[in-house]
């Protein structure tokens, strides 16, 4: 009997990219291929890329050429590379990289079966030099279909939209992934019915613009009644959304999350920036004044909100008023969470080519002096947990620190924070548990089960 392909995958970048990686890996086993968790230890490694900023870029380059050096070792026998990177560079990648047996962009995802048994048949016959490109339509990119999890049980991504329009000057997305489509809401529902059944308790709703869902396929926003749609199905503890953009948070939106028990009391509102001068550049709207006003009007709406978002430094044409003017905002408002950027010079983007682009040394001193101010607001803010008791999900067991260690609703999966606790009874991955919280250390939250 003819042993079974053994495939491991790699997914890189955001949990938008993880779920058409959950889609690829259902595809592949339906068709009769052995999935391995690490793909150092697989026959074939598919490596599926990031290509928004700089950075992402690098860590995709340096994951395919470790991939490449443990081909050359004998380890694997086959690469195949997906994702944005491809989508965006995938004749560069060719050329640069010709140990690659296939480059297939987000088109070519539903395919993936016939381009790894083409690349194994290419092997066998010694032509494998012959790296082979799949080039298919963008819009092509499967956005329904079963998935096989690669969170933790207890939580999963539910992607209810691809592509965007907003077409902010500084960002590749819209090209790299086409504009806004928004998936009907009935299949949407059909998917987060089949991950309760799975046992899955949080739901992180995410798309490229949350807040935009609905518009291009019912000609009105549908975010409030999807969430309403979701919050019926029995088995989800938290719903958390991510990617709201401020220009669309509607009364209506923070009036159902202040209302309905599984929605989260958490807000990710990415801003970017607050000076109007640069929102306008960056093609966004908004200026301090109507920032200042949604997110007073979102504490005084949702009591314990968790506000997120985050923020870019060294935009083209910011000068040091416009920066100051950041800091000061972000020192007033203090969020609860917050991530800086340096602004990344994207190539094909109009950002790219507008004059007083700011030197690289000065963009990240800018950044450093963000997240410097956010440590301290976050230092403040920890300090009032201390003495609460959080309701936190276990994630797992700490054999260092000899605690437990989980999450609260006010925490992202793999974005936030921590909180590690001791308890007199073991615990499973998965249980919602009450811990009184008793110090703060290195930014993370100590405490013991009650």
């Amino acid at each position: 009997m003819e042993m079974s392909v053994r495939v491991g995958f790699v997914s890189l970048g955001c949990p938008k990219n993880q779920v058409d990686t959950e889609r690829m890996m259902y595809s592949l086993k339906k068709d009769g291929f052995e999935l391995v968790q690490d793909a150092a230890l697989a026959d074939v490694a598919v490596i599926n890329t990031c290509g928004f900023i700089q950075s992402a870029k690098q860590e995709a380059i340096e994951t395919i050429l470790e991939f490449v050096q443990l081909k050359k070792e004998g380890r694997i026998k086959c690469i195949v590379c997906t994702g944005c990177l491809v989508q965006r560079y995938k004749d560069e990648i060719l050329s640069e990289i010709p140990e690659l047996d296939a480059v297939a962009d987000l088109g070519s995802q539903a395919d993936l079966a016939e381009i790894i048994n083409n690349a194994l048949d290419a092997l066998q016959n010694d032509a494998a030099a012959n790296c082979r490109l799949y080039d298919a339509d963008k819009y092509l990119l499967p956005l329904e279909g079963g998935r096989i999890l690669s969170t933790q049980p207890f939580y999963a991504y539910l992607k209810i939209a691809e592509g965007c329009s907003n077409r902010c000057t500084y960002c590749a997305i819209p090209d790299i992934r086409g504009s806004y489509r928004s998936r009907p809401i009935e299949n949407i529902l059909e998917e987060a019915r089949s991950l309760a059944d799975k046992g899955v308790t949080e739901l992180v709703v995410v798309a490229q613009d949350t807040s935009r869902y609905g518009e291009d396929l019912y000609g009105e926003n549908m975010l409030c009644r999807l969430l309403k749609e979701l919050c019926a199905i029995d088995g989800f503890k938290w719903i958390r959304t991510l990617y709201l953009y401020p220009e669309r948070i509607t009364d209506e939106l923070i009036d159902l999350i202040a209302s309905e028990d599984k929605l989260v009391k958490y807000l990710d509102v990415p801003i970017q920036h607050c000076n109007e001068q640069i929102l306008k550049r960056m093609n966004r709207r908004g200026s301090r004044e109507s920032l200042t006003e949604l997110f007073t009007k979102i504490r005084q709406r949702i009591p314990d909100v968790t506000l997120r978002t985050t923020v870019m430094t060294g935009f083209p044409g910011e000068t040091l008023e416009q920066f100051e003017e950041l800091s000061e905002f972000v020192n007033q408002m203090e969020f609860d969470r917050l991530g800086c950027f340096a602004y990344s010079a994207e190539e094909g983007t109009p950002a790219a080519e507008f004059d007083a682009q700011v030197d690289e040394e000065e963009k990240q001193r800018r950044s450093d002096i963000i997240m410097e101010q956010q440590m301290f607001i976050s230092g403040r803010l920890n300090e009032r947990a201390v003495g609460k008791v959080i309701e936190t999900v276990v994630e797992g067991y700490d054999r260092y620190a000899e605690c437990c260690f989980g999450r609260s609703a006010a925490d992202a999966p793999e974005i936030d924070g921590k909180i590690f606790f001791t308890s007199d009874k073991k615990l499973t991955v998965g249980d919602y548990v009450s811990v009184k919280i008793d110090d703060v250390i290195d930014g993370d939250l100590f405490g013991s089960r009650v």
